[in-house]
């Protein structure tokens, strides 16, 4: 386990205010929301534009905003000035967001197909309508992977690009699954009956998994916080992801099912081809421009394992990689993604707006 580099606060003014400020339980991060309105809400899902900012021309096809499940939305809008939703709407882009809210024991029939032929499709063909023109769609870790299969089923959806940010394709490339891997043959009964009477993997069960892919991160925090005392900005981030990390959904039922089959068994996502609704969806079908984000610290999703969806896409006219700092949840709004994932997002939207 990597210790923290050893640094000690300069300005010991700052670091006394901050942890007066934390004594005090008193917010260091910004957390409100960016303003958004709602479009449209289904059953399972709700579409959100977000507001522009004033002064600040609007250009550019939409983008729409894609989570994982599990993880909550606010990945898109963590913080005040480390907001993916906050610097795209400043760059003039019109954004949406689609929202799944919280997962529970009546979703527990619902597999992966629900999402990429009911709500994605819905949700894109609903932006279209409200903005006038096709979409940029991108999503986070899992929502990239819906996103992906969704763009390869449907290839009559409005769709201008398609990026998938830390999403891990070929999992045999995640060393932590690894580990997982023996209960193939030992635990596999165990594993199915859980998941399938229970609904479901619980919230804390989800919380866990995610703070043991940085395992070290989170047993160093105390020890982080103390020697980057001085540093407001290091501290309004470890709040806004800790409100992040309480956040977290429960995984509904069947779509573990189907999940635990690939991580453990298949590995169906290297391979391009997957089942959905009784067909084989091929990833070789996209023939839009595609953006492959990847972490470079990311142990959740490495970038062998992000970056093998290149090698799937053979049909894309544009199939382009950005790597950027940063862990699964850091590469797509950490405080380096400001000047590194989210610029060159922009400029890969741009050159597909015409």
């Amino acid at each position: 386990m990597a210790l923290p580099t050893l640094r000690i606060p300069h300005d010991l003014g700052a670091a006394a205010t901050n942890v007066r400020d934390k004594v005090r339980r008193e917010p260091i991060a910004d957390l409100r929301l960016t303003p958004r309105a709602l479009v449209e809400r289904t059953e399972h899902a709700a579409l959100y534009r977000y507001d522009s900012v004033p002064g600040v021309e609007q250009h550019g096809k939409p983008l729409l905003l894609v989570p994982p499940l599990a993880a909550p939305a606010l990945a898109f809008d963590l913080r005040r000035g480390c907001s993916v939703v906050e610097y795209f709407i400043e760059q003039g882009r019109p954004v949406y967001l689609v929202d799944y809210g919280p997962v529970n024991f009546g979703h527990r029939g619902l597999g992966i197909e629900h999402w990429t032929d009911t709500v994605l499709p819905w949700a894109v063909e609903t932006v279209t309508k409200d903005a006038g023109t096709d979409v940029h769609l991108a999503g986070w870790s899992l929502g990239g992977i819906f996103t992906m299969f969704t763009t390869a089923a449907h290839p009559e959806l409005p769709i201008a690009s398609a990026t998938a940010v830390a999403s891990p394709f070929d999992l045999h490339a995640v060393p932590i699954l690894a580990i997982a891997r023996p209960l193939n043959r030992a635990g596999v009964r165990i594993v199915h009956s859980t998941y399938r009477l229970a609904g479901g993997i619980p919230a804390p069960l989800t919380r866990l998994g995610f703070q043991l892919s940085a395992i070290d991160k989170y047993l160093t925090k105390p020890i982080a916080m103390l020697m980057n005392a001085d540093d407001r900005d290091f501290l309004a981030q470890l709040e806004a992801v800790d409100r992040f990390m309480g956040n977290m959904y429960a995984y509904p039922g069947r779509t573990f099912g189907q999940l635990y089959h690939v991580v453990m068994r298949s590995n169906e996502f290297a391979t391009g081809t997957m089942q959905l609704g009784g067909r084989a969806v091929e990833l070789a079908t996209i023939d839009k421009p595609v953006l492959v984000v990847a972490g470079m610290n990311d142990t959740l999703a490495p970038m062998p394992a992000v970056t093998h969806l290149l090698d799937l896409v053979t049909g894309s006219p544009d199939a382009d990689l950005v790597t950027a700092p940063g862990g699964h949840l850091g590469v797509l709004t950490g405080r380096a993604a400001r000047r590194t994932t989210w610029p060159n997002m922009q400029e890969f939207y741009t050159r597909h707006d015409a």
